[in-house]
């Protein structure tokens, strides 16, 4: 009731209250001042006269994030903690338990340990459950509980942790952790090099051009990058990485702002590694911002073929902005444009629909644009691949069952009762994805439609029309029929789902590293690109 009663009071005001940041800022200046003065005497009456205690900071930094999300996802105010992990993201480098750990109300669930760090050393595994930190409770912890496991290196701490129902206990020493951007690259082939750039943090471009440079001189005669689920980052480190295939000089991105100082082209400034070797982009609906200005420019000056499904669809740059007390605001300055002339942004976040959420833009909106060479490319929706590999696109209800958690819960589960003696050979059974079916049931996975929201938004009019009870008999046997269309979903996507299920088993087994060698033999995306690279002319015609 009480977070209702903040949100409810506090929203409506903040939405009116401007950030000011010494760099622009409206005209009407009267206007900002006058809700300014609203806002610190309602803020004032409000801390002075409310019948509970109320905690001034939490309730500034809850209604400033959610004055926030009225924008767009990536315009996001850091409080002192955010900044810190905003510089872990990044630099890739932190002192902690190197591991990814997921924040629950009473607990913390470790989602992958990295091999031979901190809690790989004291045997953590995926799906362990923390409970208690150094005897500290978990479900009781005031903040982030997070928070708990930093600590200087070499630190030791005691956690106990629960794993298939079992309640056990683990030292783990701390120790500085590097977050490599590319974790790894390796020969497919004799003449296939295979580079996985897994983020753009402060490392990404040298990192790559150290692999680019190893897997050709063990032969390399051509390459495979692998953008797919790096979810972007750094704007100059994209850069830096088309400069490894393409001239200095050459224009790679332009950035448009209302601002005039942010209206910037950027254009590659180093000699390039190699410009003429064959190169193919590997992305999903999880390669984002800076995956997509890697991707879309290449494809922009026909320097590699792109195979995938198409991209996020992230067209907006954010900056970071100081603010008072330690904190920050990253806001959206502006939108980028491939070489070509496209902005890729999918989503517009202010010509909302009714419902408040941000609409994609429709495929008769797309405007036609042309690479170096001729060819067609569109914007408005991502960077869209030369060669698209159906089963890799994320469909709503794929999307809704990755979200649930249900495949990791689910791999957690098989990890512990099954033996894998040759991974590379491993392939799930029509048993094993019955299986999976059987667990979604049985674990109350929910996934509503948008055709159901629309239903029962009907039926609550009828409510108020009278006309409920004539309609409701009608409204049952529709969603009935529902029902059945989402069982039916889960088996259409059976093909992407066995994929997904299978990556993330992997890795229990076998590590990251481990199923990127999995997928040398085993993944079609990269089956696809190796295809293709062998073939010169057919490459070519791609790009001609």
């Amino acid at each position: 009731m009480k977070n209702r009663f903040k949100r409810r009071l506090l929203i409506p005001i903040f939405a009116i209250t401007i950030l000011f940041t010494g760099t622009a800022f409206k005209s009407d200046f009267f206007e900002i001042a006058k809700q300014i003065e609203i806002f610190t005497t309602l803020f004032k009456e409000l801390n002075m006269n409310y019948v509970d205690d109320i905690n001034p900071a939490d309730l500034m930094d809850h209604a400033i994030k959610n004055m926030l999300n009225d924008l767009d996802p990536y315009t996001k105010f850091y409080n002192e903690q955010d900044v810190e992990a905003e510089r872990i993201r990044r630099t890739g480098d932190y002192t902690g338990v190197g591991a990814r750990i997921r924040t629950l109300k009473d607990k913390l669930v470790v989602i992958e340990p990295y091999k031979d760090y901190p809690a790989d050393k004291a045997g953590l595994k995926a799906g362990d459950e923390i409970i208690t930190v150094d005897g500290v409770s978990v479900s009781g912890y005031d903040g982030d509980a997070s928070d708990l496991l930093k600590g200087t290196a070499n630190s030791k701490l005691e956690v106990t942790y629960k794993r298939q129902g079992k309640t056990n206990n683990a030292t783990v020493t701390r120790s500085e952790i590097e977050i490599d951007a590319v974790p790894h690259f390796s020969m497919i082939n004799e003449e296939t090099g295979y580079i996985v750039l897994q983020k753009f943090n402060a490392k990404a471009s040298a990192q790559t051009g150290y692999a680019l440079k190893d897997l050709k001189t063990q032969g390399a005669k051509q390459i495979i990058l692998d953008l797919r689920g790096n979810p972007g980052g750094l704007l100059n480190e994209a850069v830096n990485v088309v400069n490894l295939f393409v001239p200095k000089g050459q224009l790679v991105v332009t950035t448009k702002s209302k601002v005039k100082k942010y209206n910037k082209t950027y254009y590659t400034k180093k000699e390039p590694i190699d410009t003429s070797i064959p190169v193919i982009v590997l992305i999903n609906g999880r390669s984002a911002s800076a995956s997509e200005i890697v991707s879309g420019t290449l494809q922009d000056l026909d320097r590699a073929v792109v195979v995938g499904s198409r991209s996020f669809g992230k067209g907006l740059v954010q900056r970071p902005k100081k603010l008072t007390y330690g904190t920050q605001l990253k806001v959206t300055i502006s939108r980028y444009y491939t070489p070509s002339g496209r902005c890729i942004q999918a989503l517009d976040y202010w010509n909302r629909d009714d419902n408040g959420n941000a609409v994609r833009v429709k495929q008769e909106n797309y405007n036609v644009f042309k690479t170096k060479n001729g060819r067609k490319v569109f914007d408005g929706g991502g960077v869209f691949p030369d060669e698209a590999i159906e089963v890799t696109k994320n469909t709503a209800i794929t999307d809704a069952i990755l979200n649930s958690q249900s495949i990791f819960d689910f791999a957690t589960k098989y990890y512990y009762n099954h033996k894998i003696e040759a991974i590379n050979k491993f392939k799930l059974s029509d048993a094993d994805f019955n299986a999976f079916k059987s667990y979604l049931n049985t674990t109350g996975f929910k996934f509503e439609t948008e055709t159901e929201k629309a239903l029962k938004k009907a039926l609550e009019v009828s409510k108020t029309e009278n006309l409920d009870d004539d309609i409701s008999k009608d409204y049952k046997t529709l969603l009935t029929n529902l029902d059945n269309s989402k069982a039916k979903a889960v088996e259409d996507n059976k093909k992407q789902l066995m994929n997904l299920l299978t990556d993330e088993i992997v890795k229990r087994y076998v590590y990251r590293e481990g199923l990127y060698e999995y997928y040398k033999s085993n993944n079609e995306e990269i089956k696809t690109a190796t295809q293709i690279l062998s073939n010169s002319s057919k490459y070519n015609r791609y790009l001609n």
